[in-house]
């Protein structure tokens, strides 16, 4: 029967979340308490060369220092490694494993590297200690380069070679069909390890998946205390140990897991979160490198739905292996061919032609100022566009959408028969839940890239008036922001962020007015941070 083997490596993987920095007390507190739960390996943290000492994280120059953090502390019969990310840890601040506090070193690395990496693991395994290969990525691997590094690794046999799922892509019939590969050519001597991540919310399952396969070979598992790693964290170790105590036969104390998620990790948790969640679901579904989600959302201009469309365009050889390049040149072609609304600004172009254009927005002067908009609707020719809401006070022509959270929040007035008529101007970022938008425009066409706010529905409002050639317009509700007040009528309508950067957002938005004041005649009929005047005295008056 197999050897099975449950490896904890919360102190190294979770260290990715709060730079290594548990603190001594908790780094204490979760290796004892994880030994004495009679985990088989457990491993304490990274070596690497570039970092300081420190006795309250758990990245270490060399393995004296592991030994300085660790040495006082009983391991019993739990097996002591640490973690080398090849090419970060040269061989000299590594003691002899007869002189060192750790049993083994595990070494990382990506495949184009390989040669160079096991020639470096040869040396590890000649000062006596415990070599575990870690493929990272294992996905980006053929089956040829799988095989090669087989050859590499039968040559000098060390203790495991470990599968490293590194974006969390695999489901578990790829995941089996690399396992039988490796299965089927490794010496019967190396163990297979497996480290999962969840951006899929799979690493419990494949866990199992490992555990369950009948193999005569020393197999091993990764997990964390609570899940807890980068990503979207990974498979968590006290689920294994449950699992493996009712199936397999073993008697891991969970209660000390236990202990120890309470006592050192809940508190991390709810300071830096980790888990499932839809910036590592698209990573992972379009099985790329999360640094592209990164980059595209960070940009503040596309849909979930348009990042999921750019994402899909990354070819195979960029795909895991960020490059800045790749990812710029199919942004630019994402905003170049967003949609094509030229039938939309034509008919637009001719519904509003010599009408008078009254915009509404939801800030709080709809409300304490009505006196100064009550008889503004009976103008003749006037057409009424509310932007991202729908006022109480008045049935607009049209609604402007240029935000899907607004549009959710609005979503069932809209299905309502009194709004049945009124026509929708939304703009590419915005998905119908359910057939089309009367009009649909280009959002790359009206937002600002240089701005703080690229996408204020305000301002891509008044850009698309001067594309439609309008002239006269008033405004309504637009109050700028306020450090200190309520900035919309409507509380659920609030940002959080806004009253930091309010005195930056009034700014750009009187310089807007004043560079296009001579296309647009702006009425302002309730007082606005953004007017050139004191209307702002007033408001905070």
């Amino acid at each position: 029967m197999k050897n099975l083997q449950l490896l904890d490596c919360t102190l190294r993987d979770g260290g990715y979340l709060n730079d290594w920095q548990f603190g001594y007390s908790n780094i204490v507190n979760i290796f004892e308490r994880m030994v004495s739960s009679g985990v088989d390996i457990l491993e304490i943290g990274f070596l690497d060369g570039s970092r300081p000492f420190d006795l309250n994280r758990t990245i270490m120059p060399d393995t004296a220092c592991a030994g300085a953090i660790y040495g006082n502390l009983d391991k019993k019969n739990t097996l002591i490694v640490g973690m080398i990310d090849f090419g970060t840890c040269p061989i000299g601040n590594l003691q002899p494993c007869a002189e060192s506090y750790l049993d083994g070193i595990r070494v990382i690395f990506k495949k184009h590297i390989r040669n160079e990496a096991i020639a470096y693991c040869r040396q590890v395994k000649e000062l006596g200690y415990k070599v575990f290969v870690q493929a990272v990525s294992i996905t980006s691997y053929s089956e040829a380069e799988l095989l090669d590094l087989v050859r590499l690794v039968n040559d000098f046999e060390p203790y495991a070679l470990s599968m490293v799922d590194t974006y969390g892509l695999l489901h578990q019939d790829n995941l089996y069909s690399i396992y039988r590969l490796l299965d089927q050519n490794l010496k019967a001597s190396i163990a297979i390890g497996y480290h999962a991540h969840n951006n899929f919310q799979m690493g419990y399952a494949n866990c199992i998946r490992m555990i369950e396969a009948k193999t005569e070979r020393s197999m091993l598992v990764d997990g964390t205390l609570y899940g807890m790693g980068k990503s979207a964290g990974n498979a968590p170790v006290e689920l294994l140990a449950m699992y493996m105590n009712e199936n397999c036969d073993k008697q891991y104390d969970i209660n000390q897991m236990l202990e120890a998620v309470e006592t050192s990790i809940l508190d991390i948790y709810r300071v830096i979160p980790w888990g499932y969640n839809l910036f590592y679901y698209l990573a992972a579904s379009n099985k790329c490198h999360p640094s592209y989600v990164s980059y595209l959302m960070n940009k503040k201009t596309l849909s979930i739905k348009s990042i999921n469309d750019t994402l899909r365009k990354i070819d195979e050889e960029h795909k895991l292996m960020y490059d800045a390049d790749t990812i710029e040149q199919l942004y630019r072609q994402y905003q170049e061919c967003d949609c094509n609304d030229a039938r939309a600004l034509a008919e637009l172009a001719e519904r509003l032609k010599n009408r008078r254009i009254i915009a509404i927005g939801p800030g709080s002067s709809t409300l304490t100022e009505q006196d100064k908009w009550v008889d503004l609707f009976q103008q003749p020719q006037c057409a009424v566009v509310s932007i991202n809401f729908i006022p109480d006070f008045v049935k607009p022509d049209f609604v402007f959408l240029t935000n899907s959270k607004r549009y959710v929040q609005l979503a069932n007035r809209l299905s309502e028969q009194e709004c049945a008529d009124i026509c929708i101007i939304a703009t590419s970022n915005v998905t119908k839940a359910s057939g089309l938008f009367q009009y649909e425009l280009n959002y790359s066409r009206l937002i600002d890239q240089q701005a703080e706010v690229q996408d204020n529905s305000l301002f891509m409002f008044l850009r698309l008036m001067m594309e439609l050639e309008v002239r006269e317009i008033d405004l309504i509700g637009f109050d700028g922001y306020s450090e200190t007040k309520m900035n919309y009528y409507k509380t659920n309508m609030e940002y959080a962020n806004v009253r930091q950067m309010a005195q930056r957002l009034n700014a750009y938005g009187q310089n807007f007015i004043r560079a296009h004041q001579q296309q647009l005649n702006i009425h302002f009929i309730t007082p606005s941070y953004y007017q050139i005047d004191s209307a702002q005295e007033r408001i905070e008056g």
